[in-house]
Formats: structure tokens, C-alpha cells, sequence
């Protein structure tokens, strides 16, 4: 693992950037960053998948699941619901292109973009199924919760996403 000191979370990097001009400068994926603040960050590849979503910073993302069935990506993230395996993966630091390079949050405090599918203050988040790059409370014990609702109505949560 590397170690990283006061890097820019919002950067994002081409594939040809991390074998030429920002080789041995740029981080590898799946590598992680702890911020002063406790914040914890994970360098992963963004997919638009089959809709074509783009990367928003703010979003939540899932890990990549082509059609919705698991290959084992562990380390490609997309906010298409509809290619993830409702395994949420964090969120979105900065905005990459299709194929991209980029942070995503794993854990402590976040403000999220796009307001929370259902949910109150204290409750566990999951993926939601239905809208892209986001949340949603978590009605059964076989949920993957990944986050938990700080403040619901100010779209803060607590990031408790694996890494």
C-alpha cells in the first residue's frame, strides 16, 4: 500500500495518464488515503455502464456488476443501479469520465448529492435499487447497509462502506 500525503480527492486520472505522465506520482487502484479529518478514501475505475450515467461528485456508487450479476469487481464503480449488485462501494469525490480513474469515500461524515430515497435520522442505508446515486433505508436483515443517516433531511450520512 501507498502512502499519500495531502492529496486532492477531486482528481482524476486517464489510463494513460497513470502509465505516462503521472506514473509512479499517481496512485494505484485500490489503494486507500486517510485524510487528517478521519475521512478514508479509495482510488478505483469508474464505468458509466449499460445507461451511460455519468460520474457526479456526491453520488453514491456501487460496485460494478455487469446486468446486475456479480464478476467479482471489486475495484470498478458505477452509479448505473442497474449494473451493480446492490453492493454500495462509497462516494463520489470527484468526477471521472467512462473508464477513469478517480477517489470515492469509504468511511466518516458525507453530504451527498442526491437527496435519499426514503429514510430518517439513525437509519442504516443501502444501495438503492431504483435511483442512481443514491440511498435508501434498509428494510431487511439480507441488506448490505453502507451508510447510516446523520441528517437525513441535510443528505448527511456516515459512510460504513467496505474497503
Amino acid at each position: 500500500m501507498t502512502s499519500f500525503v495531502g492529496i486532492d480527492v477531486t482528481k482524476t486520472f486517464t489510463a494513460a495518464q497513470l502509465t505516462g505522465t503521472e506514473s509512479g506520482k499517481a496512485p494505484k487502484i485500490g489503494d486507500t488515503y486517510e485524510a487528517y479529518d478521519g475521512k478514508v478514501y479509495r482510488f478505483v475505475k469508474y464505468n458509466q455502464g449499460a445507461g451511460a450515467i455519468a460520474a457526479v461528485v456526491g453520488n453514491v456508487v456501487g460496485f460494478y456488476a455487469a446486468g446486475g450479476v456479480s464478476a467479482g469487481q471489486y475495484n470498478e464503480v458505477t452509479s448505473d443501479v442497474s449494473d451493480t449488485a446492490a453492493n454500495g462501494a462509497g462516494v463520489l469525490a470527484g468526477a471521472p469520465g467512462n473508464g477513469e480513474y478517480g477517489w470515492i469515500q469509504v468511511k466518516g461524515p458525507a453530504t451527498v448529492t442526491t437527496a435519499l430515497v426514503s429514510g430518517a435520522d439513525g437509519n442504516a442505508l443501502i444501495l438503492s435499487a431504483t435511483t442512481d446515486g443514491s440511498l435508501k433505508v434498509a428494510a431487511a436483515v439480507t441488506d448490505t447497509v453502507c451508510a447510516y443517516a446523520i441528517d437525513a433531511s441535510a443528505k448527511i450520512i456516515m459512510c460504513a462502506f467496505p474497503y
